[in-house]
């Protein structure tokens, strides 16, 4: 099931997709929360009359960087031998359709397109064989990254940080394997990145249980599982897509910071 977040006439409501073709999707709205049991309500509104949010709110963040061989090669870094974790706030989430601001102190701005796990329930030191218990399921995520300042202050917390740097959407996919799936970004409708949930070198099970032997994850937290080779450059005025298989497309425009 593909469970969106959306406002309409003011208001803010879950609903279940349903139908196919940009021109013939629909949203049946959900009675509740998605995350414990709930109702599909029956009352159903066009998404194209909605405005799309982010699919979930977070309470945090974690992500998780050079999780692809090739993407730590193109930059110059060794494989870890341990997850690097970080955080992106609250304030870094935005949904499909929402522009990503140029920030000031940056100069060299890049995609990194990546598949991102939502979690459904609250765990801490979750075991290896009860990781699929609590994923929600799964979004397309761009890690939107301050190169330039990634590399000068040496620590990610700006660089990675700032306000609407993580895209999430379009809405989180509840029913799909997640071990193989083709992930790209396009930039102006030029491909940039493509690859394969399959490389990464760390799984999502891996992660889970690495994160969770050190902090408990809330309903709605996401975790983000890297990104293959290829990131690059973004100007103001692109547009970048995160399409990952069996989920759906991720788009967003890049602004001049107001």
């Amino acid at each position: 099931m593909r469970i969106a977040r959306f406002s309409i006439d003011g208001n803010v409501a879950f609903g279940a997709v349903e139908g196919e073709g940009p021109d013939g999707l629909v949203l049946d709205i959900i009675k509740g929360i998605p995350y414990a049991e709930f109702e599909l309500s029956g009352t159903k509104v066009p998404l194209s009359k909605v405005r799309l949010l982010p699919p979930v709110l977070p309470n945090k963040v974690v992500a998780i960087g050079r999780n692809y061989a090739e993407h730590a090669k193109e930059l110059g870094n060794e494989v870890p031998d341990v997850p690097v974790a970080f955080f992106k706030p609250t304030t870094s989430v935005i949904g499909s359709g929402d522009a990503i601001e140029y920030p000031s102190f940056s100069e060299e701005l890049h995609h990194e397109a990546e598949l991102a796990v939502v979690i459904g329930r609250m765990c801490r030191e979750v075991p290896r064989e009860r990781v699929k218990d609590v994923v929600f399921g799964y979004t397309c995520a761009n890690d939107v990254t301050a190169r330039d300042a990634q590399k000068r202050e040496k620590q990610w917390a700006r660089a990675k940080g700032f306000d609407t740097s993580c895209p999430l959407g379009p809405w989180v996919e509840t029913d799909l394997d997640p071990h193989d799936l083709t992930i790209q970004a396009t930039v102006n409708g030029e491909q940039r990145q493509l690859g394969r949930t399959s490389d990464m070198i760390r799984s999502i099970e891996d992660l889970v249980v690495h994160i969770t032997e050190a902090m408990t994850l809330l309903p709605g937290d996401v975790i983000l599982t890297g990104t293959p080779a290829g990131v690059g450059p973004l100007h103001v005025g692109d547009e970048v897509a995160v399409t990952i298989e069996g989920i759906g497309t991720l788009t967003n425009k890049v602004i001049k910071r107001g």
